[in-house]
């Protein structure tokens, strides 16, 4: 895993109440799957894999830790046909393809990393 200068000086200047768990769930990200890069996007760090953003944290307002994942920038011809399975009950849908993981705080954002670990690795395939 190795991170990006950009994003390592973008998280040098965040101001978040809930910054440490941010940066927990970024490094336990990139460490999902060797295919995961980063960058920034809508002013946060975003994942990408194959090319495509596929899950960007949603930083504001700061109530909490969000996580918003997505199958590209545009949402796709076949996103009333597409179907994930969330087994830990993470996803909140927001439409065919795109969903919010939502952390009250770092806590539990740590209780529930394996969990997000491996939501992240099978849905950035998906």
């Amino acid at each position: 895993m190795s991170t990006e200068p950009e994003v390592d000086e973008f998280m040098a200047a965040l101001e978040h109440p809930h910054k440490a768990g941010v940066q927990r769930l970024r490094v336990a990200i990139l460490g999902a799957d060797p295919g995961i890069t980063e960058h920034i996007k809508w002013k946060a760090p975003s994942f990408v894999y194959g090319g495509e953003d596929r899950v960007t944290f949603k930083l504001h307002p700061p109530r909490r830790i969000e996580l918003v994942f997505h199958r590209g920038v545009k949402v796709r011809a076949d996103a009333d046909e597409f179907a994930f399975d969330d087994p830990a009950g993470l996803l909140e849908w927001k439409s065919g393809d795109r969903a919010v993981a939502a952390f009250a705080d770092g806590a539990e954002a740590a209780e529930r990393e394996a969990e997000l670990v491996e939501l992240v690795r099978r849905w950035v395939r998906a």
